[in-house]
Formats: structure tokens, C-alpha cells, sequence
């Protein structure tokens, strides 16, 4: 495939284009709004598990306040102690179930006082979120527009700089620039690399073989790292 000459007049270009990218990657503007980018889309998940945790100690609170009311209600009923006594009943008996009863309604008290803690520290936690969330969006619309100012100040060069890569791509194969393009996108830099005596690039062993196919202009993809090599 004799097309060194295109590939390396692509990757220069892409080179160019390259390094601005890398410079708004880098800025703060950029780092400020992805951060405030990504707490805003994962905000309304977090709001959904918070409402649901709220809404599950809610009902957890009532579910016991109800049992300790029967509790209650049921000890009410040996305030009238002393008239079964004289009506022929086991005062142990008596004494033994109110006890278990009030037992079983100090644990509950502890229950419900724990929930209370659980449900105060929710809503501490909800409020925290519910603030940061109001700062988020105040930094997302602020950096936004830093962010969009930067990139507009490099728009005439970066629109000048794609015309000519689509300019050069008309005589690169599609096979060859879709493979140059993956590459890109794994963020591996050079993509082509010429030969360094008998190695790759990434220091592999470039084999005698593949070698021989590199004379004429040709480029050979390395086994290892995937990148176009060429004989300098």
C-alpha cells in the first residue's frame, strides 16, 4: 500500500488539530464543566435513591410507632391490677406478662430513637447533596461558557485544519483511515512510526518478514501495537 506520503501528511495535520484538543482538554474551563457535566447527569439517579431511602424510614418510623401504641395499649389493660387479683387471678401471671410488655416497649423506644437518628442523618445528607447541587449548576453554566468561549476562539483553525484532513483522507483507502481513526480513539500517538532498525516504535522486534514489504513507500501494521510503520 503505497500511501506513506498521504499518511504522513494526514497525521501531521491531525497532529495540529491534536494539540488544540489537548489544550481545552486541559484547561480549567474544560475540568470545571465536566465536573459540574457529570454531577448534573448523575444527580436526578442520586435525588431518585435518597427520595426512596427517605420514603422507606418513613414508613419504617410509622410501622413502629403503630406497634409501640399497641404495646401501649395493651399494658393500659393491667392498670385494673389489683381488681383481677381480687377476682381470683395469678398476680405472678399478671406481673410477669406486664413486665414483658414494657420489656418489649423500651426496645422498641431504642428502635424508633435510632430510626429518628438514621432519618435526621438522611436529610442532612439530602440537604448537602440538594446545596451542592445548587453550586454544580451555578459552576456548570459558568465554565460552560468559558469552556465555549475557548473553543471558539480555535474554531477557524480547527474548521481549516478538518477541511484539509478530509482534503488528504480522499487518498487514504478506507480500511487504512478507519484503522488510523480507531487508533485515535485509543488515544495512541504517533499512529505512524518508522521503523527504528529492526524495531517498532512500542520496542518490539519487527519481524524480517513484514520488513521486506516496507520498501516501495509501503506501510505495515505492527503485530503487537497496531501502528503503521514505514521504512525512513
Amino acid at each position: 500500500m503505497p500511501i506513506l506520503n498521504e499518511l504522513l501528511e494526514y497525521q501531521k495535520v491531525d497532529a495540529q488539530l491534536r494539540k488544540i484538543e489537548q489544550a481545552v482538554s486541559a484547561s480549567e474551563a474544560q475540568k470545571k464543566f465536566a465536573q459540574a457535566n457529570k454531577f448534573m447527569k448523575s444527580a436526578p439517579e442520586r435525588f431518585e435513591v435518597q427520595d426512596k431511602r427517605a420514603a422507606e424510614l418513613t414508613a419504617l418510623r410509622e410501622s413502629l410507632i403503630r406497634r409501640a401504641e399497641d404495646i401501649g395499649k395493651q399494658i393500659a389493660e393491667y392498670s385494673d391490677v389489683d381488681e383481677m387479683v381480687e377476682g381470683g387471678g395469678d398476680v405472678s401471671f399478671y406481673k410477669k406478662n406486664a413486665q414483658a410488655l414494657l420489656d418489649r416497649l423500651r426496645a422498641l423506644k431504642s428502635e424508633i430513637q435510632k430510626l429518628n437518628s438514621d432519618i435526621a442523618a438522611t436529610v442532612e445528607e439530602y440537604d448537602r447533596f440538594k446545596k451542592q447541587g445548587a453550586a454544580m449548576q451555578k459552576q456548570y453554566k459558568e465554565y460552560k461558557a468559558k469552556r465555549d468561549e475557548l473553543v471558539g476562539s480555535h474554531k477557524e483553525e480547527v474548521n481549516a485544519l478538518r477541511a484539509r484532513l478530509a482534503e488528504i483522507a480522499k487518498k487514504i483507502p478506507e480500511d487504512i483511515l478507519n484503522k488510523y481513526q480507531q487508533k485515535r480513539k485509543e488515544n495512541i500517538f504517533p499512529i505512524i512510526a518508522p521503523l527504528n532498525g529492526n524495531m517498532c516504535i512500542c520496542g518490539m522486534d519487527f519481524p524480517l518478514a513484514l520488513q521486506e514489504k516496507l520498501a516501495g513507500g509501503n506501510v505495515v501494521e505492527c503485530e503487537h501495537c497496531r501502528r503503521f510503520v514505514y521504512k525512513a
